[in-house]
């Protein structure tokens, strides 16, 4: 059934749509009866998607420009319009102690959490969303607003994701909105080391006691994207389970369980190509 989000027959660009977050957004948007173009570096995922949801996509990474500029020219050449764009793809790459980032990995954050998606939204603005509007939601993290144990790396180009996302929302306006919604401990194949071994501890220390599920941000990136926020911009909607709640009441000193936590998964944390 049609959500009442006002987005029947829009034209919705999600990045990062093969799994996780990124397909459940997708999802949320074909229930929405949005028109869908997405793009994952995962090929065989990517054409799941596309077949399972009625989407057009191309396979790629958003570090490219030339991927992105070819992503919304697919957009417009299929739909005629561009009327949504969702920054989801990201990498939690180098995982670890500032001190020993490697600098090429370090730079690459920033590269894909960062650079990507103001060029992504450039490339709309000058399509389509400068003459007819639109509204773009960027993926944040709810990490982004304090450090923790070796996603420094992570945790900085998200921060400065989430003031992109505000500056953007001031350039843009009134004829887009720019928001973010930045989401705690979710169960993703990219969060799988965190979560995997250590839900019951971690959940157990939330207020609302579990991890999140890629659907419980895919709704609040729906509804930040929809008219049913069309007077919101430059907003950060936390979707957290409450975890900065639970900090909020914690002693002053380092909580030694969660930093127990990161150390025993610091050995195990993935690698991307």
């Amino acid at each position: 059934m049609t959500r009442p989000y006002g987005l029947d027959g829009r034209a919705v660009l999600v990045t990062g749509a093969s799994r996780g977050i990124g397909r459940a957004v997708a999802e949320e948007f074909a229930r929405a009866e949005a028109r869908l173009c997405v793009t994952a570096r995962d090929p065989d995922g990517l054409r799941r998607t596309c077949e399972e949801l009625g989407a057009v996509g191309l396979p790629g990474t958003v570090a490219d420009p030339a991927h992105l500029a070819a992503l919304t020219e697919l957009a417009l050449r299929e739909f005629g319009r561009l009327d949504v764009v969702v920054n989801n793809a990201a990498t939690n790459e180098p995982y670890g102690l500032l001190m020993d980032a490697d600098p090429d990995r370090w730079r690459e954050a920033f590269t894909v959490n960062v650079e990507a998606p103001l060029r992504l939204v450039r490339c709309a603005w000058r399509l389509w969303m400068r003459e007819h509007g639109g509204s773009v939601v960027n993926v944040c993290t709810e990490g982004a607003v304090h450090p923790g144990p070796h996603v420094g790396a992570y945790g900085t180009s998200k921060a400065a994701l989430l003031h992109l996302t505000r500056q953007l929302a001031g350039e843009l306006a009134p004829r887009v909105r720019v928001n973010s919604v930045s989401p705690g401990l979710v169960r993703t194949e990219l969060a799988r080391f965190v979560w995997e071994d250590s839900e019951e501890e971690i959940a157990a220390g939330l207020p609302l006691g579990r991890i999140g599920e890629p659907a419980d941000v895919a709704r609040a990136v729906v509804w930040l994207a929809s008219d049913a926020a069309d007077w919101i911009t430059g907003a950060d909607l936390l979707v957290d389970g409450g975890t900065r709640v639970r900090a909020a009441y914690r002693p002053a000193r380092p909580d030694p369980a969660a930093y127990a936590v990161h150390e025993r998964l610091r050995d195990r944390a993935p690698r991307q190509p």
